[in-house]
């Protein structure tokens, strides 16, 4: 039996949308007759069209996957089958639209697929990572503990993109809301004054001729910049997904870069060290698991890396000298590496190492936050005091010229 997504019409004349399971589409349709549906598309459930591809691999994100991870997890740890397991959460509501995503990996595995293959192929999104420690849950017989640590690591992964995105906010709503201050006073207030200056006869101030000079560049070089806000990264993206080399180069850059550097750097650490560390734990090889934690660190450079200093490993090489070797890691995390390998306790060493360098990124964070809300702070109040001054003085030349 496989499952198939429909969507038509019930006899009441109501759009109906839903699941059913069949022996092939002939069947599917028959049986959908049956009830009374008219059904205007039919399809394989996770298997759809391309526009139904490309909206579950958004609906796919990493919070459904945390949760869809952590709920079979539970259920197998339970004691039931994984089909009955994965057949209870095609029925589960708070799945919702992954519903037919996740009614397609129960027939991928009914098929004689891995669980690890059949969630590869339900989505891109799920990366090489949650790969690999599944089917090492399920070569190790522990796949119930393994779903919850991938849970806790995915949601780990969540918790920090949400502390940088909030840390964000408010600086961009001072930046955004003092663009729009500066833009309606050079562009509309200013001119205004200029015309009724000229009109007086009165010279302007040495201020408002600049700042009106500035305004109008900067209405020249608008629709370029915005041209170049819309093209740069369309292009950017497309030679990034095509071209491998542009890739490494890029990433090599944002490691270099002096304020940037002290961000990603640290966070791809985070990465690095906390994949690794729960890949051997699950039983990984440790080359293997190198390989899959420099993928999971999301940085082209040290992946290039990490993948050339392997093959040292392999040949006899010590670990913490292999990570020493690599830029990006070589800061405090061989020494972690050294004190795991001499203790035999490499997985613990390496949690505490990640657990550090986020305490590390946090810290920065927040600086750097304060420091560019109290930076704009200042910028917003300059802005807007040359830009009153060049209009109070107009003002004031033409009220004693008046007088």
């Amino acid at each position: 039996m496989r499952t198939f997504e429909y969507r038509g019409y019930n006899e009441a004349g109501r759009s109906a949308r839903g699941l059913i399971e069949a022996l092939d589409l002939k069947d599917a349709r028959e049986k959908l007759a049956h009830q009374g549906v008219l059904a205007e598309s039919v399809h394989d459930a996770g298997r759809g069209t391309r526009w139904v591809w490309r909206r579950r691999d958004v609906l796919f994100t990493l919070d459904t996957r945390a949760a869809f991870y952590r709920e079979l997890g539970s259920i197998l740890a339970a004691g039931l089958p994984l089909s009955n397991a994965l057949a209870l959460l095609v029925d589960a509501p708070e799945m919702g639209p992954n519903r037919p995503l996740i009614a397609g990996i129960r027939d991928r595995i009914a098929e004689g697929r891995s669980l690890a293959d059949a969630l590869e192929q339900a989505s891109p999104r799920v990366s090489s990572f949650e790969h690999a420690v599944v089917q090492t849950g399920e070569r190790s017989g522990k796949l119930d503990d393994v779903l919850g640590r991938v849970a806790d690591f995915l949601e780990e992964e969540r918790r920090l993109r949400d502390r940088l995105i909030s840390a964000m906010i408010y600086p961009l709503v001072i930046l955004v809301l003092s663009a729009l201050v500066g833009a309606a006073m050079l562009f509309f207030m200013l001119p205004a004054f200029r015309e009724l200056l000229l009109e007086s006869g009165l010279e302007m101030p040495w201020i408002t001729r600049m700042v009106m000079a500035a305004g109008q560049g900067m209405a020249w070089l608008l629709p370029a910049v915005l041209i170049a806000l819309v093209a740069g990264p369309m292009w950017c993206r497309s030679r990034w997904r095509a071209d491998e080399e542009f890739r490494v180069r890029v990433d090599r850059r944002m490691h270099q870069l002096p304020f940037i550097r002290a961000f990603y750097s640290v966070l791809v650490n985070i990465r690095f060290t906390r994949t690794l560390s729960m890949l051997l734990n699950s039983g990984v090889p440790l080359l293997e698991a190198l390989d899959q934690a420099a993928r999971a660190s999301g940085s082209p450079w040290v992946c290039r890396l990490v993948g050339r200093e392997s093959e040292s490993v392999r040949h006899g090489d010590a670990l913490s000298d292999a990570i020493g070797r690599i830029p990006p890691l070589s800061g405090t995390l061989p020494g972690w590496i050294r004190a795991g390998e001499a203790s035999g306790d490499l997985h613990g060493m390496l949690e505490h190492a990640a657990a550090r360098t986020q305490q590390v990124w946090e810290r920065r964070v927040t600086r750097t936050v304060t420091l560019i809300e109290s930076s704009l702070v200042i910028l917003v109040g300059a802005l807007v005091f040359v830009l009153a001054l060049s209009i109070i003085l107009p003002i004031l030349s033409l009220n004693q010229v008046l007088q």
